[in-house]
């Protein structure tokens, strides 16, 4: 699986450095020496992370990485800055615009590596989180406060983040339901909480789990990676 990145820096020699690090650990790299440019880019192509330099002409690392969070394709993705100001205050400010990893400069190629490797591995998270296999059983749906209200629904696909599912029962965006169904090779059912994210034709809701325990996600992923008997 190839994921493709940005990297944005006003050093065409580090964003050369860069490409040749991270393209053989299967990241297609996209570089841009404009931070404008960059910040044009955010909002209308789909990355799978971003590294950016901290201090640029025009837009430096930290505005672009707020820019970043508030991307309507690409808010959640990992975001590493290149920083030689490597200290505690930086890092806060980092943090505080949204920066999920650090590396400062000059950096080793170890380093380096162990940066691209940590994205790569919050990157497959993030993936396999929103990763949706059909599967198709019957789900009872609760909603609010004690009398609940209760449905009954079907699921159209799950993933370990959510699952959709038909009809949506009246459910509206942002209420909070409890869930009961059954995954193969489980004995007794899961029963996950879920958010609304959304209403898609004919009837269907789109819900995020918000509450699950371990081994409902872990039946999740014996579904997902096959790990079930038929």
């Amino acid at each position: 699986m190839n994921f493709k990145i940005m990297a944005v820096d006003d050093e065409p020699q580090i964003l050369k450095v860069i490409k040749a690090l991270v393209e053989p650990m299967g990241m297609e790299v996209a570089t841009s020496v404009d931070s404008r440019d960059a910040m044009q880019r955010i909002n209308s192509e789909v990355f799978d992370g971003f590294l950016l330099d901290a201090r640029m002409p025009n837009l430096d690392g930290f505005e672009l990485a707020r820019c970043i969070r508030k991307s309507p394709i690409n808010a959640k993705v990992p975001v590493a800055m290149l920083t030689g100001y490597d200290d505690v205050e930086t890092m806060r400010q980092g943090f505080r615009a949204g920066v999920t990893f650090f590396l400062g400069k000059p950096f080793t190629r170890e380093r380096a590596t162990g940066l691209f490797s940590a994205m790569r591995g919050a990157i497959l998270r993030d993936k396999r989180q929103h990763a949706r296999l059909p599967y198709v059983t019957a789900v009872e749906c609760s909603v609010g406060e004690p009398p609940e209200r209760t449905f009954k629904a079907e699921s159209i696909n799950v993933g370990e983040g959510g699952m959709l599912i038909e009809p949506s029962g009246g459910a509206e965006k942002g209420q909070v339901l409890r869930l009961e169904f059954c995954m193969p090779n489980r004995n007794k059912p899961l029963r996950p909480l879920a958010k609304v994210l959304r209403q898609d034709p004919p009837d269907r809701s789109a819900v995020q789990f918000t509450a699950v325990e371990p081994d409902e996600v872990e039946a999740i992923r014996d579904y997902i990676f096959g790990r079930t008997e038929g």
